[in-house]
């Protein structure tokens, strides 16, 4: 058979196949090699616990596999196929990133977006192919689970993590609940961008009634929406998306407060996007790694221009900007909103707030979260670079661990991995965003690989000491004499 650069409509039966060819050069997956733990209770002792089975959960699987690791399990809330925010509260014509980038093809070309995409539909599409629809996406990622055969378990949640002397307990609940607890050795929470907090809801909602308003990562009936005037707060990508939603729904009018004076245009982070940048930025001094974000947070990512188009086609949608919301209150069903322009009446409003970082937001740390190191406790900035936000991120080092605010009375947390948006400050964009994530699991990875070999250090010495199969059988050599030697008196 002759090999070609590109399996371009070949379909997916041959790109399946050259993906298994190409595990196989590389003896991917290699034999485990960390010594079992010994049951604890009646129940198996797993190495690695995954909280999460996105895009981001299922890279740092397949490294973790691709390392040897392979007592490991991956839980996911959602339904098969549901995984992540993009057939959820996603709700984007297109991805904003280009489609060239590798994604969580982990160094394997036969596992980018292109090589699935050409093998079905051909070169010429993907030339045509301007950016990746997001349901597209999905399917990528459900094809990408499916051939390398990563073991997500759908309809999991993980409730809480109890620690227990060097294990931790999760507790578990969801239809596909394996049992009521697991034990593991190592938890990553890949649990994606509200990862380490939860949606931020700004407190002038307080007096509105639950029925009145969503946040943009809620469920969402749009249809419910039609004839209805929209208020959406923010105009941040998931504001613009949500908006268009309501509008293409048939909202009468849909109106944006926003309280920054004009339109946010410059994706900054993209300009520095680099080998360098991913690699250099979790090295810098602290001082550094803050200006670098609190300039990101300042300047804002502006929302994608299509999505922005999207809104803007439509001539009942509203830009109000320096229109910060002053507060809100029920008038019969009417909701009326006092802002720094005036009063603003609505039927329905949606959040597009974000999230926020707050490891106390978290069920699963539920307890102890108040022990985990968070920047603010480690960097004071100066004046003017002050920011509460960047201040609740954890500080993580390079294995995504949390660390503890004070030694010594949480030592379990270096066995909890921080893989998703909370260890943006401490590593960048290596744990959440397309562009990094491979390189963020091989950091992943090998770091879990270390701190697992040298806790098992005196089971791999045993192991050297134990082993006896022979390299040479004795039969490949004979002695010779040395001529004319004289023997020693």
């Amino acid at each position: 058979m002759t090999m070609t650069p590109s399996l371009a409509g070949a379909g997916l039966e041959a790109l399946n196949a050259r993906v298994q060819y190409d595990l196989a050069c590389l003896n991917i997956p290699p034999a485990n090699w960390v010594p079992p733990q010994a049951m604890e209770d009646g129940q198996p002792v797993h190495d690695v616990v995954i909280i999460g089975g996105g895009q981001c959960g299922m890279v740092a699987a397949f490294a973790l596999l691709s390392g040897g690791i392979s007592n490991i399990r991956i839980f996911d809330r959602n339904p098969a196929g549901l995984e992540g925010p993009w057939l959820n509260y996603a709700r984007m014509e297109t991805l904003r990133s280009p489609k060239t980038l590798p994604g969580p093809s982990y160094g394997f070309a036969s596992l980018t977006f292109r090589a699935w995409y050409e093998a079905q539909f051909g070169n010429p599409a993907w030339e045509a192919l301007d950016k990746i629809p997001r349901p597209t996406w999905m399917a990528y990622l459900s094809w990408y689970r499916d051939v390398l055969k990563l073991p997500v378990e759908n309809d999991v949640k993980v409730e809480h993590v109890t620690p227990e002397g060097d294990l931790l307990r999760l507790e578990l609940s969801g239809a596909g609940a394996p049992s009521k607890t697991v034990l593991t050795r190592k938890l990553v929470m890949a649990t994606g961008r509200e990862g380490t907090g939860a949606p931020k809801i700004p407190a002038f909602v307080n007096n509105l009634p639950g029925n009145a308003w969503s946040h943009s990562a809620d469920e969402i009936d749009f249809a419910r929406l039609k004839d209805k005037r929209v208020v959406v707060i923010g105009v941040g990508a998931s504001a613009v998306d949500n908006a268009a939603e309501a509008l293409e729904h048939g909202a009468q009018e849909v109106r944006f407060l926003i309280r920054r004076p004009q339109m946010p245009t410059i994706n900054k982070m993209m300009g520095i996007g680099s080998f360098g940048f991913t690699h250099g930025y979790a090295t810098l001094p602290d001082e550094w790694r803050w200006q670098i974000m609190h300039y990101s947070f300042a300047t804002q990512t502006p929302p994608p221009r299509g999505s922005t188009l999207r809104v803007s086609r439509h001539d009942n949608a509203h830009f109000h900007f320096g229109c910060g919301v002053k507060a809100m209150q029920m008038e019969g069903d009417e909701i009326v909103i006092e802002t720094q322009q005036g009063t603003v009446r609505c039927d329905y409003l949606i959040l597009g707030t974000g999230f926020e970082i707050d490891p106390l937001a978290r069920t699963e740390l539920a307890g102890y979260a108040d022990r985990i190191l968070l920047w603010r406790d480690c960097y004071q900035p100066p004046v003017e670079l002050k920011n509460d936000e960047l201040g609740n991120f954890p500080y993580v080092q390079r294995d995504f661990a949390f660390q503890e605010r004070e030694p010594g009375t949480a030592p379990w947390l270096r066995n909890i991995h921080c893989f998703n948006y909370g260890a943006t400050v401490s590593l960048g964009k290596v744990s959440g965003d397309i562009p990094g994530i491979s390189e963020g699991a091989s950091w992943l990875a090998g770091a879990i690989a270390a701190n697992l070999y040298r806790e098992d250090v005196e089971r791999h010495w045993q192991r050297l000491e134990q082993y006896d199969s022979p390299e040479l059988l004795g039969d490949e050599w004979q002695a010779t004499p040395l001529p004319n030697a004289t023997a020693n008196a």
